[in-house]
């Protein structure tokens, strides 16, 4: 699901691609050494372990994605007064984040 906004999108850099592209290969790669540990029936704990690894990987994903639109695009709407539209959607993809 894609919100349709409304503003400008701030490109990310290089760096800031590559960063991020290391941390979801990363998390991929947890994901299947989760799918090997069930192949091999391993002890319950263990995966639960690896599996609570990978949500939080995951939340530090969003984490960064929210710091990075909150100093961008919410940044940006305030200064044009369209703050508090950009504030209304961010608050609505947080409760989603909560759920």
């Amino acid at each position: 699901m894609t919100a349709e906004h409304k503003h400008a999108v701030t490109p990310r850099n290089t760096e800031e691609k590559d960063k991020m592209l290391k941390r979801l290969k990363r998390i991929e790669g947890q994901v299947r050494g989760i799918q090997k540990m069930i192949e091999e029936d391993r002890y319950c704990v263990d995966i639960l372990i690896q599996i609570s690894a990978i949500e939080s990987a995951l939340k530090q994903v969003g984490f960064s994605v929210t710091e990075r639109h909150m100093n961008h695009c919410v940044a940006d709407a305030i200064r044009k007064g369209e703050g508090e539209a950009s504030i209304d959607e961010l608050m609505k993809v947080l409760r989603q984040f909560g759920k």
